[in-house]
């Protein structure tokens, strides 16, 4: 009796195995290739009048981004995933000179942001020292990209680490210009 059960055991506990391997493999695909590509409907939500300090000492308003699309790129400097996407989203800011990508650091000092910034070569960073994009933008983790159409509305929160935010970006760009 007891060979039974412990060579029915192993079975089991690799069938476990691979259900959890395909639910982390599907999540995977629909976090890099299904939730970007998914928007909410115009004009359902519109965006914060939310402004924030620039590091150069400008002021960044979403509302002076109107006719534009805007990607807000919220972040920390201490959240490991943030140092993975952050060169992604600004290399692919340069190269789309036509969309408006703002970095926001959330909940941190000047002096902080700055080093970060300069460590990791970001342009236009604004600062949110005491972290209302928690409550403007609903900000739970990070990095959060929040994508605001031409007319002010928000049509797209992506969280977390997606390593295919290029097209991400890209796809949001094209289908939000037409």
């Amino acid at each position: 009796m007891q060979n039974s059960q412990s060579a029915a055991r192993p079975f089991w506990a690799g069938r476990i195995w691979e259900i959890l391997a395909a639910i982390v493999v599907g999540f995977a695909l629909w976090k890099m290739f299904v939730a970007p590509r998914s928007f909410l409907a115009p004009r359902s939500v519109p965006a914060p009048h939310a402004a924030y300090e620039r590091l150069d000492g400008g002021l960044f308003r979403v509302t002076a981004e109107r006719g534009r699309i805007l990607f807000v790129d919220f972040y920390a400097t201490w959240c490991v995933p943030c140092k993975v996407e952050l060169p992604l989203v600004e290399a692919w800011s340069r190269a789309h000179p036509q969309a408006v990508v703002v970095p926001v650091d959330v909940g941190e000092t000047r002096s902080i942001a700055s080093a970060f910034a300069h460590r990791y070569d970001l342009r236009s960073v604004a600062l949110d020292p005491r972290a209302s994009a928690r409550a403007l933008f609903g900000v739970v983790g990070f990095p959060t990209i929040v994508v605001i159409d031409p007319q002010g509305y928000v049509r797209a929160k992506w969280e977390g680490l997606n390593p295919a935010i290029a097209p991400a970006l890209s796809n949001a760009l094209r289908t939000l210009s037409s």
